[in-house]
């Protein structure tokens, strides 16, 4: 036997077998990961075939399994006319007492009491009505169906049938007077659970800040990008609610009085070539590669459509004042729960103004402001803060937060504007303010 020892493997022979036992491992690493990867899907087919199991076995455990759920899509697709009869959450109120109904609205607000128990407070436009769950064998509802409330997220749509109650004590957190005691729910569109806009931070007003931070309370300001950037949740609020209401109940009185007076309403150009009237104020972009402006104000084409027989159209002095009283009073009269709302949330003072409608001449205007020491070019233009001050002093002056000037002077208005008869430095135009803004 040689006493020498072995003869050491060659540095190629060496790397040759590193790099054959590292592709073994390699080899056997995938074959782990798939392996691995094969176990956990069995794993999740198993959780979800348990899941099923149990939801089936709950569905056979509860009776009343039939009256609450999740509604698939395709049954929520409008297919035929279903016949059911709905009540609009604005009608319910002590004359519903004992009926049964059908709503359908936003979940607003769910409130857990116990595992037998709770409310859900349902939004339909402005109007909101308290919905009271008790599980009991003759009410049919379960306490999985109690479960299955409180689980839905907020702002999620549902329909709910119940039967109309009234309570014991007056509700503060709702503006229908009444309850549904409820006998089924079900969820039409399930809500993100975390949703961009909290629509109780959203409705705030800026005396509720004020309360808090004196509290030491610091409570979300949802700041105004955030509600442009997800807007249709921000319409939502009462005030927002409001807001489109009263427009609406404008535009129809608007036109209600125009037209009964002989006017035709007109659709004036809203995309135009250049700017209809001087400053900075114009928005330009191009139009088929052609630069083009959006209209500043439509009195040029209403002045066209004069010349081209129509015997008037939709804004003419002679019939203004009569326009806006008759606007006003209409907003008093009609849209009283919106005014309030708003005045919740931004709070404001109500409108002043004459049965007959203020006039001053442009001149009396330049004259009121020079005794309130504010000089201004006597054939020149009003700028915004002189226009400001002039309300203010109206309305000191007169008790009206609305008024007319007239007979601006000619150099300052646009050139479809006609001169004065009895002076052409003067034009027959007029602008109207309301509380400061013209």
């Amino acid at each position: 036997m040689s006493s020498e020892p072995p003869p050491s493997a060659s540095p190629s022979a060496a790397a040759d077998q590193l790099a054959a036992d590292l592709s073994a491992s390699a080899t056997l690493s995938k074959k782990q990961q798939k392996k691995d990867a094969r176990k956990a899907e069995k794993a999740e087919k198993a959780a979800q075939r348990q899941q099923q199991q149990q939801t089936a076995a709950a569905a056979e455990e509860d009776p009343f399994a039939a009256n609450y759920g999740d509604v698939p899509v395709g049954d929520v697709q409008s297919k035929a006319v279903s016949g059911r009869s709905w009540t609009k959450v604005g009608d319910l109120d002590e004359g519903a007492a004992g009926r049964a109904v059908l709503v359908r609205g936003a979940a607003q607000a769910i409130r857990p009491v116990s595992k037998k128990m709770a409310f859900v407070v349902l939004r339909q436009s402005m109007s909101t009505v308290q919905c009271v769950l008790v599980a009991s064998t003759d009410a049919c509802v379960s306490t999985q169906m109690v479960k299955f409330a409180t689980a839905l997220s907020k702002e999620s749509i549902v329909d709910i049938e119940g039967v109309v109650s009234l309570p014991k004590e007056p509700l503060k957190a709702t503006t229908q007077q009444v309850e549904i005691q409820v006998r089924k729910i079900y969820c039409i569109n399930r809500a993100t659970p975390t949703l961009p806009i909290n629509l109780e931070d959203a409705a705030r007003s800026e005396a509720e800040f004020e309360k808090a931070e004196q509290a030491g309370e610091k409570l979300v300001r949802v700041g105004q990008d955030t509600r442009l950037n997800y807007r249709a949740i921000d319409l939502r609020t009462p005030s927002n609610q409001a807001v489109f209401r009263i427009q609406c109940q404008v535009e129809n009185k608007f036109r209600e009085y125009l037209l009964s007076k002989d006017f035709v309403g007109i659709h004036t150009p809203k995309l135009i070539a250049g700017s209809s009237e001087g400053g900075a104020a114009v928005f330009k972009l191009l139009y088929n590669g052609q630069p083009a402006c959006l209209a500043q104000s439509p009195q040029l084409y209403k002045q066209m459509a004069i010349c081209g027989g129509f015997k008037c159209v939709f804004e003419v002095c002679d019939i203004i004042d009569g326009l806006f009283v008759s606007i006003f009073k209409h907003l008093t009269t009609n849209c009283k729960k919106e005014l309030e709302t708003l005045n919740g949330q931004y709070p404001f003072e109500p409108l002043k103004y004459l049965e007959k409608t203020l006039k001053l001449t442009y001149e009396e205007g330049i004259q009121m402001l020079k005794e309130a020491g504010t000089e201004i070019e006597p054939m020149g233009d009003l700028n915004t803060e002189a226009e400001k001050k002039l309300g203010r002093l109206v309305r000191e002056k007169y008790g009206t937060d609305v008024f007319i000037l007239y007979c601006y002077p000619l150099a300052v208005r646009p050139f479809y504007t006609m001169p004065c008869y009895d002076n052409p430095a003067y034009s027959n135009s007029f602008d109207v303010f309301i509380r400061d803004c013209g």
